[in-house]
């Protein structure tokens, strides 16, 4: 099923992020998180895409668990940095075997050591998101999603050009956004506005991340570009040192993010798990949300 229909049917859609286990680990390790996952019924489980492709035979492994073992619908990840055009259409097809409809088409970063290559090489590679998303829907039957960032992106020197850069998405055939997490929900407020000026009518998925250890969450900002708002700090500096406390305190402030982004009508939550179902099932029973 094509998700951008559970947006037409449903008041607030609700889901979740995993992502493939360290090569290193069998991928096996991942069961016990989605039997967790699927026990709240999400709307759909997304299932991540490693850099330049690192671990796109896992991530095709897993999302065809998801939908076809789980029965949960699923929304494969799909970067294009590093892959030529032939590469990416023999990874769709995997996915359309696995029957699996939705994908999130981004651009990707590449693996550590590595430099771009913009040749073409007459295979063609798709150097944006925009560029694979047009790949996608003049050639494929998905239903694609494309990432927002409430910020801007990291890599983007202006916000305007930011936001122009995600109206070339949608314009390319986008069905839905999924953000990039933030902690201030102020954030998210101002995009949706800034969206709305420049014609993105499209749903908007808002990314949040539970807070559960402090040293995590500061490298994950510091290399997504988020900011941490004050009453978030004042909980780091505060709880950071003792781990059952930050994790108790980040899940209420979670569960206050979406208690207000429910209230102002957001189309839907995605929740990025880090493969963690009990605290996952804690937001979503806590929020009323299942």
């Amino acid at each position: 099923m094509f998700i951008r229909e559970l947006f037409k049917r449903k008041k607030l859609v609700v889901s979740c992020e995993i992502f493939p286990p360290k090569p290193d680990y069998p991928v096996e390790t991942i069961f016990a998180t989605l039997s967790g996952l699927s026990e709240m019924n999400p709307d759909f489980i997304s299932v991540t895409y490693g850099a330049g492709g690192s671990s796109c035979a896992r991530t095709v492994q897993i999302a065809s668990t998801v939908k076809n073992d789980y029965k949960v619908e699923t929304l494969a990840h799909l970067t294009c940095v590093g892959a030529d055009r032939q590469t990416t259409d023999e990874v769709l097809s995997q996915l359309k075997q696995a029957n699996i409809d939705n994908v999130l088409a981004l651009r990707g970063d590449l693996p550590q050591g590595t430099q771009p290559d913009c040749s073409d090489n007459g295979g063609g590679r798709h150097e944006y998101a925009k560029d694979l998303i047009c790949h996608l829907n003049r050639n494929h039957d998905f239903c694609v999603a494309a990432a927002a960032y409430p910020e801007g992106h990291p890599r983007c020197p202006e916000r305007k050009i930011d936001r122009q850069r995600l109206k070339q998405k949608v314009d390319a055939g986008a069905d839905f956004l999924i953000t990039q997490l933030f902690f201030d929900n102020q954030l998210f407020y101002k995009m949706m506005e800034e969206l709305s000026a420049i014609g993105i009518a499209c749903p908007v998925v808002a990314g949040i991340m539970p807070v559960l250890n402090a040293a995590q969450i500061r490298k994950i900002t510091e290399l997504c570009g988020a900011s941490i708002p004050a009453e978030l700090s004042a909980l780091l500096l505060k709880f950071g040192d003792q781990p059952a406390e930050m994790e108790k305190a980040g899940l209420e402030y979670a569960c206050g993010q979406i208690a207000d982004l429910v209230a102002h009508g957001v189309d839907g939550i995605h929740l990025y798990t880090m493969n963690k179902p009990a605290q996952t099932k804690t937001i979503l029973r806590q929020t009323g949300l299942r």
